[in-house]
């Protein structure tokens, strides 16, 4: 009887703490995700009460006719190599600094993570007045081309004035997991290679890199997974413009969804991208966890 009473009491238990959230992961997840397969394979516009059936039509029409589709997929695609490159770069190298014994290291590191406490949309629009207005002034007054550039009014720039915001916002975040790895590292490790002559570059090439692996799978995970998906900057930034040059793959399933009232193939759409972006991570993440090494 006691332990019936204690099986009974068990999966009580679990009904009450994992009951809810199950509920919640398949009412906003599992849930539109298996509806957006059904109707990848319809010509639902989002307005019938019903979806007809078209099959692979689909499909074939984004392989062979929607050639914006695969433009924003390539924009994607160059967007997400330099950002990930960008950021990780610059966060590793800010953390590095920053777990030196500096005075005011605490104020630096609150400072370089604050731009990632805001909202995406508010971002955008700080940042267009920034590029457009601020920088056009700043030219005006010291005559640097730099600042004279149509930072959104242009393929080019509109593209390197997006990596710019996505970095300046996801910096700070990256730089306290590599913060919190270094930390971790076991300085007996480091004073050791120290003692037997390893020292600048080759201290950093050979220690402090590999060691880091765990905390580099991670940041490179999270930049895919964050640059993949970007919408809400690039739509208060340049809305797509100018000509369509700077709109990501999100964007596109937007304005073919909402806009345009093609939910069959927006849905396909989006069915194509996730296999895309889900085999990319897979992949990155396979690669970076053979590369890491145990202390």
């Amino acid at each position: 009887m006691d332990v019936k009473n204690k099986k009974w009491r068990e999966r009580t238990l679990a009904t009450v703490f994992l009951g809810p959230s199950t509920f919640f992961f398949l009412l906003v997840i599992a849930v539109p995700f298996l509806s957006g397969i059904y109707y990848s394979f319809t010509n639902w516009n989002g307005v019938q009460s019903k979806a007809t059936w078209s099959g692979l039509s689909n499909f074939k029409y984004l392989l062979l006719q929607d050639s914006q589709f695969f433009a924003s997929f390539w924009f994607t695609f160059r967007f997400t190599l330099t950002t990930l490159v960008i950021t990780n770069v610059v966060a590793f190298l800010f953390a590095m600094a920053l777990v030196q014994p500096l005075r005011f290291r605490g104020a630096l590191r609150t400072v370089f993570f604050l731009p990632n406490v805001i909202g995406g949309v508010l971002l955008g629009f700080v940042w267009r007045f920034i590029l457009v207005n601020g920088f056009a002034t700043l030219g005006e007054l010291t005559s640097i081309k730099l600042f004279l550039l149509p930072w959104l009014g242009s393929p080019e720039t509109g593209f390197w004035g997006i990596v710019i915001v996505y970095t300046w916002q996801s910096v700070g975040y990256l730089m306290i997991i590599y913060i919190a790895h270094l930390l971790n590292i076991d300085s007996q490790l480091l004073e050791a290679a120290q003692i037997d002559g390893a020292h600048g570059f080759f201290l950093f090439t050979r220690m402090i890199l590999p060691l880091s692996m765990p905390a580099i799978t991670v940041c490179l995970f999270l930049v895919l997974s964050w640059t993949f998906k970007s919408f809400d900057i690039v739509l208060s930034l340049t809305a797509g413009g100018p000509f369509r040059s700077t709109e990501t793959v999100a964007l596109n399933i937007y304005r073919e969804a909402f806009t345009y009232g093609n939910y069959g193939i927006g849905s396909a759409k989006s069915i194509i991208y996730f296999l895309v972006v889900g085999g990319i991570t897979f992949v990155q993440v396979r690669l970076t966890k053979k590369m890491e090494v145990e202390a």
